[in-house]
C-alpha cells in the first residue's frame, strides 16, 4: 500500500501547488490583460488517483504517467513527451499482491502438495494410512483441503485487511477472492495429476517446477514478444515529434493560409478582427490547434495498436493462467492500459474545455484580468 500512499499524497500536494502558481502568474499577466501570456504560461494540472483495490495490482501505475500538467497548446505532444515513463518501456513487475499471488503462490502449492502421497510410499506409510482410513479418498482430501485452505486464507487475510482501510467495493473484494481461489485449485490440480503418475517425490517436485518455470515466465515472456512482433506500434515519442514538427511549420506558414484552415475547424471564429502585421496570439493559437488534427491519424494508429495489443493479451490469458490472472486483477483495479488510455481520453476532454475558455478572450481580442484566472475549468 505504500506505493499507492505515496501517489494519493502526490496528488494532494500538487494541487495547492497548482493554485500557488496560477496565482503567481494572475499577477503579473493581469497588468497588461493578454490572454495569450495567460494561456501559454498557465499550467493546468490533471491526475489519475488510483482506485482502492491498485495496491493489490499496481499494474501500469508505476510506469506510466498518473499526474499531467497541460497548457492550451497542441495536446498531442503533451500527452506523450513523457514517454520515458510510458509502459511500452519500462519492464513489468511490482512486488505486489497480484504478483504474489501469480509467482510465489504456485510455488507454495508445489512444496505442500508434490510430496502429498509419494511422500507417505516413501516412509513406509502408505498402505497403514490407507487401511486405517474409513475412506481413502477422504483422508487424501481433507489433507487437500486443509492444506490448500490455509494458503488461500494467508494469501487473502492480508488482502482483505487492505482492502477494508483503502475502501475498497464489495464486488471487487469478491473478485479477487475468486480468482485467487480459481489460481489455487489450477495449480492444485496440476499437482495431483503429476503426482498420480506414480513417480518419486523428487520427480514430482522437478517437474512441478519446471512447469511454473513455464507457464508463468517462459510462456509469458514469448507471447509478450509474438504479441510486439504480430502489432508493431511506434513509440509515442515519435508521434509528439511529428506533430511538432507540423507546429513549428507554422511559423514560415503564411499568417492567412493558417488562419484559413483553423477557421474551417472553428468557422465561429471567422468575423473577428483579422490578423495583421507581425506576431500576434490568435495567428499563434491557431497553428497549435491545427497541429492536433496533423498528427490525428498518427495518434488514432498508435492507440489501435496498443488496444490490439492489450485485446490478444487478454485473449493470450484464456490459455495461461498467470496472464490470465494479472490481467484480470489490473482490470478489475482499473491499473490496466484501457484505464491509462481512458485517462488520456479525460485529458483530452478538458484540454477542449481549456481552448473554449480562452479562445473567446483571444480571438476577441478581450482583457484576461485576475478575476478570469478563477474562472478557468477545473478538472474533475
Amino acid at each position: 500500500m505504500t506505493e499507492m500512499s505515496r501517489q494519493r499524497d502526490i496528488i494532494a500536494r500538487i494541487q495547492p501547488q497548482q493554485a500557488a502558481d496560477v496565482a503567481a502568474i494572475a499577477k503579473w499577466v493581469s497588468k497588461e490583460g493578454d490572454a495569450g501570456n495567460a494561456a501559454y504560461y498557465t499550467f493546468h494540472a490533471t491526475w489519475d488517483a488510483p482506485s482502492a483495490l491498485a495496491f493489490a495490482a499496481i499494474g501500469q501505475r508505476d510506469v506510466a504517467p498518473y499526474i499531467l500538467r497541460v497548457r492550451a497548446l497542441g495536446l498531442e505532444a503533451q500527452l506523450y513527451e513523457s514517454e520515458n515513463y510510458n509502459a511500452e518501456l519500462a519492464l513489468p513487475g511490482r512486488f505486489d499482491w497480484a504478483f504474489v499471488l501469480t509467482y510465489i503462490a504456485p510455488l507454495l502449492v508445489i512444496i505442500l502438495l508434490h510430496d502429498l502421497k509419494s511422500g507417505e510410499r516413501e516412509a513406509g506409510r502408505f498402505n497403514l494410512l490407507a487401511a486405517m482410513a474409513r475412506s481413502e479418498r477422504g483422508l487424501w482430501r481433507r489433507r487437500i483441503v486443509l492444506r490448500l485452505g490455509a494458503l488461500w486464507l494467508m494469501l487473502v487475510l492480508p488482502f482483505a485487511v487492505g482492502a477494508m482501510i483503502s475502501g475498497a467495493h464489495i464486488g471487487g473484494i469478491a473478485i479477487f477472492f475468486l480468482v485467487s481461489a480459481a489460481y489455487l485449485v489450477f495449480w492444485t490440480l496440476l499437482c495431483l495429476w503429476i503426482g498420480s503418475r506414480g513417480w518419486s517425490s523428487v520427480t514430482n517436485a522437478a517437474t512441478l517446477a519446471a512447469s511454473w518455470l513455464v507457464l508463468t515466465l517462459i510462456l509469458p515472456a514469448m507471447a509478450h514478444l509474438a504479441i510486439n512482433m504480430v502489432v508493431p506500434v511506434r513509440q509515442g515519442v515519435e508521434l509528439t515529434l511529428a506533430q511538432r514538427e507540423k507546429i513549428h511549420g507554422g511559423w514560415d506558414r503564411p499568417k492567412a493560409e493558417t488562419m484559413q484552415a483553423f477557421f474551417k475547424v472553428h468557422p465561429e471564429w471567422k468575423d473577428t478582427k483579422p490578423v495583421e502585421g507581425g506576431f500576434h496570439w490568435k495567428w499563434y493559437y491557431a497553428f497549435q490547434h491545427l497541429g492536433d488534427p496533423a498528427a490525428g491519424d498518427q495518434a488514432k494508429a498508435y492507440r489501435a495498436g496498443l488496444e490490439r495489443r492489450d485485446s490478444l493479451t487478454v485473449r493470450t490469458g484464456a490459455l495461461l493462467p498467470a496472464v490470465g490472472v494479472q490481467t484480470l486483477l489490473h482490470r478489475v483495479a482499473k491499473t490496466d492500459m484501457r484505464a491509462g488510455l481512458a485517462y488520456q481520453d479525460r485529458i483530452r476532454i478538458y484540454h477542449e474545455r481549456l481552448r473554449r475558455f480562452y479562445y473567446p478572450y483571444l480571438f476577441n481580442e478581450t482583457p484576461f484580468r485576475e478575476a478570469d484566472f478563477a474562472k478557468t475549468p477545473k478538472w474533475d
